[in-house]
């Protein structure tokens, strides 16, 4: 089957189209586009993302992105339609709080034939609401003119399963502990198996990559905080100021997270110091790189204590920070040294940030869990669960 999958949950216009075979025990993947479309340049002087500005950027990319993704997987068909004034005011009515999208898809209609398409997988939680439902009501739209079912996903889970489609394939096995680690969600996941999950730890204020880009705008390194912080770590090795931070939440024997107070001590500790110093690139960099430390420290020891715990056979990284290759090899040497015989999986870089082709992944686990696009209020409803 070939699943179309969207996702627009905070800063990324994505959308993808996967190829999905098999079953559950022994699904087959083939991503036959995965277009996204960012929007790090427009948030850069927020130091964070401004979703007003996130909900406008979906509104302007869904349409070119969605034709980009079809071309790409070669599914895109020329050919005129006559669309009925009941038809357009269906999709107006959709639409309506999204008139120039409105116009972009009804032209899409207009000059393109229904793709060949299986099911619409959409991101419907969690994420920025604003943007969120811009996904979702184009969704619906291309649902209800293509008459293609949809299934609603969880963005977390998406995370999750986004390791199916590494094109290095490792065997994922049962119970594993999956850590995701993203700008808004840090949370740890007892898998019993696919669709089987319960969070047993998460964050209680700031995500870690929250409270990364937080630390970068505090010392005005710039944004996304994380991939900057992990190059500076990366090219520069000295150590002339000996600054220590507290590593949160280690003394509590629980899977819980908190980064706002690391936050606090980062910006503490910056405040204190002369002027002079605060000017100094060095003095910065090293505080950028102890703060860093500090993160992976806690999210290294709090998932190795949960995979000890419930006897883990794999542990499953997610989420964009975890494309930070120091996060990955650190976690690699705590597995060899404290839990050997325990495999880590981590998706491919390209999968490790928000997209769609893991959305469109998800959808294959979730096929049977369909709405026709009119019906809101269960579709809605269905949505709103947590995994």
């Amino acid at each position: 089957m070939k699943i179309l999958g969207i996702d627009t949950s905070c800063d990324e216009t994505s959308i993808a189209i996967v190829s999905a075979k098999g079953d559950f025990a022994n699904p087959e993947f083939e991503i036959l586009s995965n277009i996204i479309s960012s929007q790090i340049k427009i948030h850069q002087e927020w130091g964070g993302v401004f979703p007003a500005l996130a909900k406008r950027e979906h509104q302007k990319n869904l349409a070119p992105v969605l034709l980009d993704a079809l071309k790409t997987a070669q599914i895109l068909k020329e050919e005129k339609n006559i669309i009925s004034s009941e038809q357009e005011e269906e999709i107006r009515k959709i639409l309506q709080r999204e008139q120039s999208l409105a116009d972009d898809l009804l032209a899409i209609f207009a000059n393109y034939s229904k793709p060949d398409l299986d099911l619409i997988a959409i991101t419907t939680a969690p994420g920025l609401e604003p943007c969120l439902w811009v996904g979702i009501n184009f969704a619906k739209a291309l649902s209800y003119f293509w008459d293609i079912k949809l299934t609603p996903i969880n963005h977390i889970e998406s995370h999750l399963l986004a390791n199916y489609l590494n094109t290095q394939k490792l065997e994922i096995k049962y119970p594993a502990i999956s850590l995701i680690v993203s700008g808004g969600h840090t949370q740890i996941v007892l898998i019993n198996n696919v669709k089987d999950y319960k969070i047993i730890g998460r964050t209680l204020d700031d995500a870690a990559g929250e409270c990364f880009d937080k630390v970068a705008r505090i010392l005005d390194l710039g944004y996304p905080g994380g991939p900057i912080i992990e190059k500076i770590s990366q090219e520069y090795n000295q150590n002339k100021y000996h600054i220590s931070l507290p590593r949160p939440m280690l003394k509590n024997k629980n899977y819980d997270f908190s980064f706002s107070g690391l936050k606090t001590a980062v910006l503490y500790e910056f405040k204190k110091q002369s002027q002079e110093l605060q000017q100094d690139l060095d003095y910065k960099k090293e505080l950028a790189i102890e703060a860093q430390n500090a993160i992976i420290d806690v999210l290294i020891k709090k998932t190795i204590w949960a995979a000890q715990e419930y006897q883990a056979k794999t542990i499953i990284l997610g989420g964009g920070v975890t494309a930070s290759n120091i996060l990955k090899q650190r976690m690699l040497d705590a597995i060899n040294q404290q839990i050997p015989g325990v495999i880590m999986i981590a998706p491919d870089l390209i999968l490790s940030t928000d997209n769609a082709a893991m959305v469109a992944a998800t959808g294959f686990f979730h096929k049977s869990e369909v709405f026709p696009y009119w019906g809101n209020d269960k579709f809605v409803a269905k949505s709103r669960v947590d995994i």
